[in-house]
């Protein structure tokens, strides 16, 4: 499964150029079985990264762009009357499917938005006074604009809390302008893209990530993270219980990918302010000085011992 997962980070990174760690926390995630939330501004590659994934997997793909007027029956379905047989039967929406592309999420009312949230975290929809599961493996990448705020709705907290890692993607450097040229003189890469892995090798994925084991000091350490986010000065509203777990997740899928048994103080480190960042509240006094959630989980990091 090493080797596919080269393939499959191999895969995004000839589409989008000069970002192997975005490729990397995308491949985390998938692996961990968690939702990601992509932020940045327009034309960076966020949509593009989101399709590259799902054409290196042989699953189910749907985007849905989520526009003011979407409602949450466009998004999980509804019952249609069928005049022949008289009875009402249920028409899935494009949330029963392996990965859903929610793009632009924050465009659409918080009425629409709050319909995601179940099925991000409990992987099933209730309609109608019906539940139905979703599909196995079902992961929402969505997208939104940090910049562009007229006709948008802010995701709030509870939500946010719901996606394992925010990812940004950022302009590319210099010297990967050039590539990025060539890349695209004959057609889109996306076009190029061969699925690596199959909705079996991601089951098996899941199943082989929760066996990587963690030590005792590590597990300490992960908790001195998160207590470290509820007692800072600077922060309103810390880590959740829900971040502590996603965080282990992400971290033993990380060790994972790099062929690893067991999980690294260095693996807890290095997904801890993608994972943990957006998910804070800060105090209004941090907030209008200027402070940074990224720079201030960067900061406790530097201040919780690391086991050895």
């Amino acid at each position: 499964m090493i080797r596919k997962l080269e393939e499959l980070r191999k895969n995004l990174r000839s589409v989008i150029r000069g970002k192997a760690e975005a490729a990397e926390l995308i491949t985390t995630a998938l692996c961990a079985n968690a939702n990601v939330l992509m932020e940045d501004v327009p034309g960076v590659g966020k949509t593009t990264m989101a399709k590259a994934l799902a054409a290196s997997i042989s699953a189910d793909f749907k985007r849905i762009q989520f526009t003011p007027d979407l409602l949450p029956a466009d998004i999980l379905g509804c019952s249609i009357f069928n005049p022949k047989e008289g009875e009402f039967h249920f028409r899935p929406g494009p949330i029963f499917t392996n990965i859903l592309l929610a793009d632009e999420i924050n465009r659409a009312s918080p009425r629409t938005q709050s319909a995601l949230l179940e099925a991000m975290s409990e992987k099933q929809v209730s309609i109608e006074g019906h539940t139905y599961p979703l599909t196995d493996p079902f992961l929402v990448i969505a997208t939104q604009n940090p910049i562009e705020y007229q006709g948008t709705y802010p995701l709030p907290e509870a939500q946010l809390d719901r996606f394992a890692m925010l990812v940004t993607i950022g302009y590319p450097e210099e010297k990967h302008d050039l590539e990025i040229i060539y890349s695209h003189r004959c057609g889109d890469p996306l076009d190029n893209l061969t699925p690596v892995l199959s909705i079996d090798d991601i089951r098996q994925i899941h199943t082989e990530v929760k066996n990587v084991k963690v030590e005792e000091s590590v597990a300490h350490y992960i908790a001195a993270v998160i207590r470290a986010t509820r007692e800072d000065a600077r922060i309103m509203l810390g880590a959740s219980p829900r971040a502590m777990i996603t965080l282990l997740h992400c971290a033993q899928a990380r060790a994972y990918i790099h062929a690893r048994a067991y999980v690294l103080p260095e693996d807890v480190k290095m997904l801890a302010v993608d994972v943990l960042a957006h998910r804070l509240v800060l105090e209004n006094k941090s907030r209008y000085s200027g402070v940074n959630a990224r720079t201030v989980v960067s900061e406790l990091l530097e201040r919780v011992k690391v086991p050895v």
